[in-house]
């Protein structure tokens, strides 16, 4: 997996070029195309200045040790593109954002339908959201998709979307045959019986209720 050109680009054309350091969006000195020090050399100080030609070298210096970082952290097989996109996001929010993002998660569970919902979910800095970040995965995205289809690469899981439990026929018939049930025993005058049977749907229908509400804060939580 190799960075490439159009990756490179892209990260051009979103960082943009400065060739004065400057205080990003979130305060941090920056300078060249999105260059801090928390990447390395050179340490970015106020007022320092640097070519175009120097800025790209930095960018390509920095950008190795970013396609690095992904490839340790990515399990499955990508095409360049999308290793690519990868790099182009984690250069953007950090390494270790990339680590625990669910970006990553559906990326090594190889759920890539679902990359580029999980990416716009990073278009936030300093607490609201900012069109080029939301410009930036769109288009991170759209890389990671066109790249994904281009290659001849194993099939991705695709992720099977389970029935609600309140739609299964079965469950449903089970509390139909519950219920009727109860009717016959009441018919009959087996109040205890049917007292039963009345307690035991009570506690199916809780269950649906139980399990359908942990089912929703997993999927939230993913």
């Amino acid at each position: 997996m190799q960075m490439t050109e159009e990756g490179l680009e892209l990260i051009k054309e979103f960082e943009g070029f400065r060739a004065r350091a400057y205080r990003d969006a979130v305060g941090v000195w920056t300078i060249g195309y999105g260059h801090t020090s928390m990447a390395g050399a050179p340490e970015v100080r106020p007022g320092m200045d640097i070519t175009q030609e120097e800025g790209t070298a930095i960018l390509r210096r920095d950008v190795a040790t970013f396609a690095n970082g992904v490839r340790e952290a990515v399990k499955v097989p990508l095409t360049d593109g999308q290793f690519s996109a990868l790099v182009s996001f984690a250069y953007n929010v950090g390494l270790g954002n990339l680590r625990k993002s669910s970006v990553l998660a559906a990326v090594n569970r190889g759920d890539f339908a679902a990359v580029p919902r999980r990416l716009q979910l990073w278009t936030k800095a300093g607490g609201r959201v900012l069109p080029g970040l939301v410009r930036r995965r769109a288009a991170e995205a759209a890389l990671f998709a066109k790249q994904g289809e281009a290659q001849d690469l194993p099939t991705p899981v695709e992720r099977v979307e389970a029935k609600p439990v309140t739609a299964s026929k079965t469950v449903w018939s089970a509390l139909a045959t519950l219920a009727l049930a109860g009717l016959q025993a009441w018919a009959s005058a087996s109040l205890k019986l049917a007292g039963v049977l009345l307690l035991l749907l009570m506690a199916v229908a809780l269950g649906i209720i139980i399990y359908e509400r942990w089912k929703k804060l997993k999927e939230e939580a993913l």
